[in-house]
């Protein structure tokens, strides 16, 4: 059965907020919680950006079951990837194994803040690679050092680690990147139901769960939910090229200007009709993903969260082997 998440989204939301909706996606029946891990928001008027690793702490004491993840990580700018080791060993202890570190590549919107630039595609891939053997490396315990082409690490050890170490998800959105989410990760990341993708991960013998992330607006209305997507999300319509390569919320701005509210109508499911959303799901249930978290760009989280517990979950988790073999 496919398992469904819910995107806490840490650029529209202050971390207090965050901690309850994952404490609300708990009750309501979701199985885990990314969270975006931003230094920026996209746009000025989302208006929050928290620390994620500080909110992941306080959801990993405030829930019980729920599972948390990170959606995604760079580990090789504006961090090192031995804070990070540490962090998500820090994180797994607190939620007694629940957690997934999700990692990727990254955007210039949060990593450029540290004044070190932000590498070109080929050069990223490289220290993703480097990231995830010095992660490995301090996850089997003691005193660790590394030297890499763009990394290094001199003589580290993290003295708090769980006795199973947290399960490392990959974002891919290529062969290459898919090489290494099979090679060095636990599983694999994407926003897009591509299924070559998935096929592709595990032609090269990855094995472990499919991440993928489905954008949906819940709202009593139509008008209500391309309103609210189109004010905060708009900028999603840009296209990764884009995405990844602008520093500032104000760029973003300039960039989505001629997005029209159609644009985004069009490009997401809007508004109270949970057979449009059922079939946002599908496709990514039936290119090989096992794990979808929806990402409600609606304006009333409470509303979709009702929603999601009473009809939509379980709708949502009939999505199984049987429905994707069709």
């Amino acid at each position: 059965m496919v398992k469904i998440g819910y995107k806490l989204a840490a650029e529209g939301f202050g971390p207090a907020e965050l901690v309850r909706q994952a404490q609300r996606a708990e009750a309501a029946g979701f199985d885990f919680v990314e969270i975006s891990d931003h230094f920026h928001p996209w746009l000025d008027v989302q208006g929050h950006s928290p620390f994620a690793w500080s909110v992941l702490g306080a959801i990993a004491q405030g829930t019980e079951r729920i599972g948390l993840a990170t959606g995604v990580t760079c580990p090789f700018v504006r961090y090192h990837p031995a804070i990070i080791a540490q962090a998500a060993a820090t994180v797994a202890l607190l939620s007694d194994g629940r957690f997934t570190l999700g990692i990727g590549a990254g955007e210039r919107l949060n990593e450029h803040v540290v004044g070190r630039g932000y590498p070109a595609v080929a050069q990223r891939h490289e220290m993703l690679r480097e990231s995830l053997e010095i992660i490995r490396l301090l996850w089997e315990g003691g005193y660790q050092s590394y030297e890499g082409q763009y990394l290094d690490l001199e003589d580290a050890r993290i003295f708090d680690l769980p006795e199973t170490p947290p399960a490392i998800a990959v974002a891919a959105s290529g062969p290459a990147s898919a090489s290494v989410a099979a090679e060095l990760g636990d599983g694999l990341f994407a926003v897009e139901p591509d299924a070559d993708l998935v096929s592709e991960y595990r032609r090269l013998g990855g094995d472990g769960p499919r991440f993928g992330e489905a954008g949906l607006a819940w709202a009593p209305t139509e008008e209500a939910a391309i309103e609210a997507a189109w004010t905060t999300a708009r900028w999603s319509l840009t296209g990764w090229k884009v995405m990844s390569e602008l520093p500032n919320p104000v760029n973003f701005e300039a960039a989505s200007e001629y997005i029209r509210r159609e644009d985004v109508a069009e490009k997401l499911s809007v508004g109270p009709d949970l057979d449009a959303h059922v079939e946002t799901v599908r496709p990514f249930v039936e290119a090989g993903f096992d794990h979808v978290a929806l990402m409600n760009l609606g304006p009333d989280p409470d509303g979709f969260f009702d929603v999601f517990e009473s009809e939509l979950g379980p709708r949502l988790r009939e999505l199984g082997p049987a429905a994707s073999a069709n």
